[in-house]
């Protein structure tokens, strides 16, 4: 009752004070009448963004600022799940919901697959012409492109030049037996050649395993192969030298890989306790963050004594932008993707804070602003000395598992059968 009373004081105060203000318009002339704005403001939409890239959070919140400057009526909310945690099935989770959000990630070929039906048709914007090849075939279909690449990333054993130098390695390595050889020598002079994070199912299932799809003589009839059952990763020359390359990385390296995350091994590394991890471009920002004046390079995972084939480095789209093609914001969702690789501050973070080797023509890099890691893969790319990364091609959820069989091989739990019978069970599990 109390409430009901208040209500019907204050619309009595409210209609008490409109018939005032009412009262002095009607002294103003119509001149002054028409000057009075009757139009309400622009709505005010936000835009979800929903990324797995860790690395790059701070740099986005700074970039959002700086769009929302520029664009009031456009808000950003991004959210990022990545690291250790399981992207895939928290998207699921989001459209499952009915949380589904505006832009969110997406691997490229069977996870584009995956989404198509959810994903915009870009190829109306005005950066798909810039796109590079390399870059534009992972959300490629039928001529229609359905997604941004945010970066091309590599990755190879990120080394240090002057751990090597100090151990008196002076060629740097480019097969199996030459890996081998320095692990040796850096022991010897009291060096641990290799930080392991191990406990990152990613490093393992989703990045280190491609190199064995990669080289194999057809990957993408491999693939199929798996799919149809006329293939098999058990007995497969590439993935028995995988696990012998796992085997001495673990032989060589930091105690306790399996309870070793990114983060600790890349502070072990830039602090020079280790002369080589597994990483790639994206490690850079961290590495300067703890030692900017490191003196590094990449180089790669060889699985044979074969140099042509084993001298090659890893490069690929790790994540791309998409639209979801139910957004109730997907016009404004676009502007911001536009505005992300066109504008010069959009420009600026990826060059300078990422350190992103750049997807489009139209964004240049130079190597102070790559870095040195972004610096040796460009030229890998330039050499024409690369393979593409694989994963998005698995089935959904595979790259997980292999992380987790991986894991168990390095603890000395399977044999190198026992592995890939693992490895293939995997596959034929959750393969359509």
């Amino acid at each position: 009752m109390k409430i009901k009373k208040s209500a019907t004081l204050l619309i009595s105060v409210l209609m008490v004070m409109s018939l005032v203000l009412a009262a002095c318009g009607g002294n103003n002339n119509s001149k002054n009448e028409s000057n009075v704005s009757t139009t309400k403001p622009d709505k005010v939409k936000t835009v979800t963004i929903f990324q797995f890239k860790t690395e790059i959070v701070e740099g986005l919140n700074e970039l959002k600022v700086e769009f929302e400057k520029e664009y009031p009526n456009i808000k950003l909310d991004i959210q990022t799940v990545g690291g250790g945690a399981d992207y895939g099935a928290s998207l699921k989770t989001k459209f499952a919901s009915g949380d589904a959000p505006d832009i969110f990630s997406n691997g490229g070929y069977n996870e584009m697959e995956m989404w198509l039906d959810k994903l915009e048709d870009l190829s109306d914007q005005p950066w798909v012409n810039d796109l590079i090849p390399l870059a534009a075939e992972p959300m490629t279909k039928d001529g229609k492109v359905y997604g941004m690449p945010m970066n091309l990333e590599g990755y190879g054993y990120v080394y240090n030049k002057d751990l090597f130098a100090q151990a008196g390695i002076t060629e740097t390595p480019k097969t199996y037996t030459e890996l081998e050889a320095v692990a040796k020598t850096l022991q010897a002079a009291g060096i641990t050649p290799f930080a392991n994070a191990y406990q990152e199912w990613w490093l393992m299932g989703n990045q280190g395993i491609s190199v064995a799809f990669a080289q194999q003589p057809d990957t993408d009839a491999f693939i199929n192969g798996l799919n149809d059952g006329s293939a098999s990763i058990v007995g497969n020359e590439k993935f028995d030298n995988f696990a012998k390359l796992m085997k001495l990385t673990v032989d060589y390296g930091n105690k306790n890989p399996l309870t070793t995350d990114y983060n600790t091994q890349v502070t072990m590394f830039a602090n020079g306790e280790a002369a080589m991890m597994q990483e790639g471009n994206w490690a850079q920002t961290m590495i300067d963050g703890i030692n900017p004046d490191m003196n590094i390079g990449v180089l790669p995972m060889p699985l044979s004594d074969d140099a042509a084939e084993s001298d090659k480095l890893t490069i690929g789209v790790p994540a791309n932008l998409v639209i979801n093609k139910d957004s109730e914001s997907k016009e404004e969702a676009k502007t911001f993707l536009n505005w992300f690789v066109t504008s010069d501050m959009g420009k600026e973070y990826i060059v300078n804070k990422f350190k992103f080797i750049p997807a489009l023509s139209t964004i240049k890099a130079t190597p102070e602003e790559m870095g040195a890691i972004g610096t040796d893969l460009y030229k890998y790319i330039d050499a024409d000395k690369i393979i593409g990364l694989q994963s998005s091609k698995f089935p959904d959820g595979v790259a997980q598992e292999f992380g987790s069989v991986i894991q168990k091989f390095v603890a000395g739990q399977a044999d190198v059968q026992e592995w890939e019978t693992s490895m293939q069970a995997a596959w034929d599990k959750l393969k359509k």
